[in-house]
C-alpha cells in the first residue's frame, strides 16, 4: 500500500481481488499464508481472515481446509465475460484493463486523476511480466494529469474551518509524489533492464479533477466518478475530519472503440478533451519532494 496507514480488510480484499482477475493469482494456486499477508500489509491478522472471507462470499476461493491456505477458485465464464465489460472498482478492474493493454507492441497510457496510486498498483503485473520475458512491448509512453502543487484543492480538506488545511494538503501532496515517483522510476527502469523505449511525463492541472480518466491504446476508456465523503483521518498523530474520496473504490465504467457508436464517439472525445487540456492549460510538473 502507500506506506501512510494501515489498509482496511475491504482494501486488502480488493488488491487480493485485483491479483486473482489479473492472473496473478491463478485457478488452484495457494493463497498466501496469513502470516505472508500480515507482513506484506502490515495489518493485523484479524483483517486478513476478514478480507479472506470476503473472497470466499464471492465465490473466488475454495473452502478453507484446516490448517492449509484457501486455494484460488476457477472462475466462471459468464465472472469472466462480467469482469470484462461491465463495471468495477477501480481496485478490481483497473489491474486486467492495464494488463491487457500491454499485450501490443507500442502501449500508450493516458491519465487523469488525484493520485497515481491506483495505476502504480495496475502496473506492477506488467512490469513483472515484462521482467520475466513474459511481455515483450516495443515501447511505453505514460501521460499523467495530476493536480498542481499549489492549487487549493477542493478535496482532500478539511470538513470544518480549521488549521489543520496545511497538513492535510501536505499530506495529499506527498502521497502524490511518492506515488508518481514510484510509477515513473519502475517504468523507467524497464529502458535498462528490458532496453524497453519508455517515456513518463506528468503535468499539472488547474483544477481538482471531479472524475479519473484513464485512455488504453486509443482503443478504451475507463472513467469513474470520485465520490466525496466525509471521514476521519489520522494526520501528523492527530484525527482530523476531512472531505475526501478514496479512488480505489471508484467504480470505473469501461467504453472502447468496437463497442458501438455510443462507445465509440466517447473514446474519440475522451481522446479530444485529453489531448486538449494536456497542450493549453496543463502546466509542467515536477514531483519535487
Amino acid at each position: 500500500m502507500n506506506g501512510t496507514r494501515k489498509p482496511s480488510a475491504e482494501e486488502v480484499a480488493d488488491v487480493l481481488r485485483a491479483r486473482i482477475r489479473a492472473g496473478t493469482l491463478k485457478a488452484g494456486d495457494q493463497m498466501p499464508t496469513q502470516a505472508r499477508l500480515v507482513k506484506e500489509f502490515g495489518v493485523e491478522r484479524g483483517a486478513i481472515r476478514r478480507a479472506v472471507e470476503r473472497l470466499k462470499g464471492e465465490g473466488l476461493l475454495t473452502a478453507v481446509t484446516r490448517g492449509a491456505p484457501p486455494r484460488i477458485a476457477a472462475p466462471s465464464s459468464a465472472d469472466d465475460e462480467a469482469a470484462a465489460d461491465g463495471p468495477q472498482q477501480t481496485a478490481a478492474g483497473l489491474g486486467p484493463k492495464i494488463l491487457a493493454a500491454f499485450e501490443v507492441p507500442d502501449v500508450r497510457i493516458d491519465a487523469l486523476c488525484l493520485t497515481a496510486e491506483s495505476l502504480a498498483l495496475a502496473l506492477a503485473e506488467p512490469l513483472q511480466r515484462i521482467r520475466s520475458g513474459r511481455l515483450a512491448p516495443r515501447s511505453v509512453k505514460v501521460r499523467i494529469l495530476l493536480p498542481g502543487r499549489h492549487l487549493d484543492l477542493a478535496f482532500p480538506r478539511p470538513a470544518d474551518d480549521s488549521e489543520d488545511a496545511a497538513q492535510v494538503h501536505e499530506r495529499w501532496l506527498h502521497l502524490r509524489n511518492i506515488q508518481g515517483g514510484a510509477l515513473r522510476h519502475n517504468l523507467l527502469a524497464m529502458r535498462s533492464t528490458r532496453d524497453l523505449d519508455v517515456e513518463v511525463t506528468f503535468k499539472a492541472l488547474p483544477f481538482t479533477p471531479p472524475v479519473k480518466i484513464y485512455l488504453l491504446n486509443e482503443a478504451e476508456v475507463l472513467f469513474a466518478y470520485y465520490t466525496v465523503t466525509r471521514r476521519e483521518e489520522q494526520i501528523a498523530g492527530s484525527p482530523v475530519e476531512l472531505f475526501d474520496v478514496l479512488g480505489s473504490d471508484s467504480t470505473l465504467f469501461p467504453f472502447t472503440v468496437d463497442g458501438g457508436v455510443r462507445d465509440e464517439a466517447f473514446v474519440a472525445q475522451s481522446a479530444q478533451w485529453f489531448e486538449g487540456i494536456w497542450t493549453t492549460v496543463a502546466t509542467d510538473l515536477h514531483l519535487e519532494p
